[in-house]
C-alpha cells in the first residue's frame, strides 16, 4: 500500500445536532444514503453513521441502522461504521431515579446488531452538558470488555473513540492487550468538544502531538476536529501521518457564519489532501490500511464485501 494514500471518513449526521441548526443535516435513511454516496463519490472511503428516529431524535434501532446500511451498500463500496454512542436525546436518553440523565447502555450496545463492518467504541465514561442538562455515557472497564467481545464476536472492527490520553494509556491500551482487537488498531482521537465533555481535550497542534505520541505500536489514527478546528486537525493530521474525518456531525459550517453540507466539507478536504501531496484512499485501499475484514473473525458482517446482504 503506498504511504500516501489516506482514509477520508464522512460523519453525515452524529447523535447532537438538529435540522434547526443545519437544514443539510441529513437525518432519514434516504437523506443519509444520498449524502453519503455523493461523499463517496468524491473521495471518502468510510462512513460513521449515527441512526435517527422518524422525527429526527437520536436511536441506535437495529432496523433503522440496517435501512440505512442497505440503501448506501446498494448504491457504493464505502467501508460502513455504525455508531454505539448513540446521540443526547430520543431513545438514547432517560431520566434516572436520582435526578440524573443517562445515555442508556441497553440502547447503546444496540448498534452492533445491524451488519456494519465497524462501529465506534467509546472506551471511557463521559459526562455531557448539552441543551441545559448534564448526560452520564457510563462504561466503566465491564461494558468495555462486553462492546470490545461483542464487536469481536460478531466480526466488526472497532473503531476507538478517545477524548484525552489516559482514554489511550488505560481503556483502549487495556482492551488492545487483552486480545479484543487486532492490528492495525484504528483510533480516533477526538478533539475540541471540551466544552461540552468533561475531561475531553481542546485542540492545538501540541495537543495532537501529545496524543499521538501516547497511542500503542501498530496504530493508526483518524482526528475528529469539533467546530472551527476540523479543517486545521485534519491538515494536521496529514502532517503527523494520520488520516482525516469531516461531516456535519462534528461541524455544521463551511466557514463562519456559512453553513456547510457534507459534500462541500468532503470535496474541500479532498482537495487539500491531494495539494499536500496525498491521495483520497478508495475503500478498497481504506479496508487493506485498517486490516479489513478482522483476521481473526468467526464470521464476516453483513454488510462487508463479499457477505450475503438481506434483501
Amino acid at each position: 500500500m503506498s504511504s500516501n494514500k489516506v482514509i477520508v471518513t464522512i460523519a453525515p449526521t452524529g447523535g447532537m445536532a438538529s435540522k434547526q441548526q443545519n437544514p443539510h443535516l441529513p437525518t432519514q435513511p434516504d437523506e443519509i444514503a444520498r449524502d453519503v454516496v455523493d461523499c463517496h463519490n468524491a473521495g471518502a472511503s468510510v462512513v460513521a453513521i449515527h441512526a435517527r428516529r422518524p422525527d429526527g431524535e437520536a436511536t441506535c434501532n437495529p432496523a433503522i441502522y440496517r435501512d440505512i446500511n442497505r440503501r448506501i451498500r446498494e448504491r457504493c463500496d464505502i467501508v460502513i461504521n455504525n455508531s454505539t454512542g448513540g446521540g443526547v436525546n430520543g431513545d438514547m436518553v432517560r431520566k434516572a431515579d436520582n435526578g440524573y440523565w443517562e445515555i442508556l447502555w441497553e440502547e447503546r450496545i444496540k448498534g452492533m446488531e445491524a451488519g456494519a463492518e465497524m462501529c465506534t467504541l467509546d472506551a471511557t465514561t463521559i459526562n455531557a452538558s448539552f441543551e441545559g442538562r448534564e448526560l452520564l455515557m457510563n462504561t466503566p472497564p465491564s461494558r468495555c470488555r462486553e462492546l470490545a467481545l461483542g464487536m469481536k464476536q460478531r466480526g466488526i472492527k472497532p473503531e476507538w473513540e478517545v477524548f484525552s490520553p489516559t482514554h489511550i494509556l488505560q481503556d483502549v491500551t487495556a482492551l488492545i492487550e487483552a486480545g479484543f482487537d487486532e492490528p492495525p488498531y484504528f483510533i480516533n482521537l477526538v478533539l475540541n468538544v471540551h466544552r461540552g465533555f468533561q475531561n475531553a481535550m481542546p485542540y492545538s497542534p501540541r495537543v495532537l502531538q501529545m496524543m499521538v505520541d501516547c497511542l500503542p505500536k501498530q496504530s493508526i489514527f483518524c482526528v475528529s476536529g469539533i467546530g472551527p478546528a476540523q479543517l486545521p486537525a485534519a491538515m494536521n493530521a496529514l502532517l503527523l501521518g494520520g488520516h482525516v474525518r469531516v461531516g456535519l456531525e462534528d461541524n455544521l459550517y463551511y466557514r463562519q457564519g456559512e453553513l456547510a453540507t457534507n459534500v462541500q466539507l468532503t470535496e474541500r478536504v479532498v482537495r487539500l489532501v491531494r495539494e499536500l501531496g496525498f491521495e483520497p484512499a478508495t475503500p478498497a485501499e481504506a479496508r487493506e490500511i485498517m486490516g479489513l475484514p478482522r483476521r481473526d473473525a468467526a464470521v464476516l458482517p453483513e454488510f462487508a464485501p463479499g457477505a450475503a446482504v438481506e434483501a
